[in-house]
């Protein structure tokens, strides 16, 4: 099994979801799909915008909102070039109750197709800025939509769901991961959508030489 990390408030997951889905869907490979909350603050600053854009709340230094102005750039070229909106979230979100709405999806669904139509709503939603993702009573509606039991869900979100979610990322942590799209493949780890053909070679059991599909102006070996 392939386990990918992912946080539904990180552009470059909302970007390279579908091409990960792919992997199972058109290759066979089962996900498990771990959620890893960012803390965007603790090294981007924090910062609240109006309705219109306006900025009426940060902490963020000159340098802090250059790198986070040229990421969302980068993200939205990819966002343009599959026909999805992206639009920048007005503030920091809390993205744990989405997380841990995440966990109990990928135990709960009765069919793949509705985890996947489940993460699809949440992603697409929340780039929209139609999706408040610290709001478990929007989560509740999405599960529904997506034919997801919700059965339990609120007592889940404060207790052992939250248990889970938090264990979990200690546990990713320490491994190592730190930002997603990551993929874990037996005891690699691999950050960033750039590395799906590598990914793949490495679940088809790593016959031949690693793949550069990414790079095809290299001359070939040998």
């Amino acid at each position: 099994m392939l386990s990918v990390c992912i946080d539904f408030k990180s552009p470059y997951a909302f970007v390279a979801h579908a091409l990960i889905w792919e992997l199972e869907t058109k290759h066979g490979f089962l996900i498990d799909w771990q959620p890893l909350t960012l803390n965007i603050g603790s090294f981007l600053g924090t910062a609240e915008k109006s309705e219109q854009g306006t900025v009426v709340a940060t902490n963020r230094s000159e340098k802090q909102w250059t790198v986070v102005k040229a990421a969302y750039r980068d993200a939205r070229r990819y966002a343009v070039n599959q026909q999805r909106m992206l639009r920048g979230p007005l503030k920091i979100w809390d993205s744990s109750l989405a997380g841990i709405s995440l966990i109990w999806a990928q135990q709960r669904a009765g069919e793949r197709a509705d985890l996947k139509h489940y993460m699809d709503m949440v992603f697409t939603q929340f780039w929209q800025r139609k999706c408040d993702l610290e709001d478990a009573k929007v989560l509740v509606e999405y599960l529904k939509a997506a034919a997801i039991s919700t059965v339990g869900f609120t007592d889940y979100l404060e207790g052992e769901g939250r248990e889970n979610h938090d264990r979990l990322q200690s546990q990713l942590l320490d491994l190592g991961v730190f930002g997603v799209p990551s993929f874990l493949v037996e005891d690699e780890i691999f950050f960033g959508r750039e590395h799906l053909d590598t990914v793949l070679w490495r679940l088809k059991g790593s016959h031949g030489e690693m793949p550069f599909l990414r790079f095809p102006w290299l001359p070939e070996q040998g």
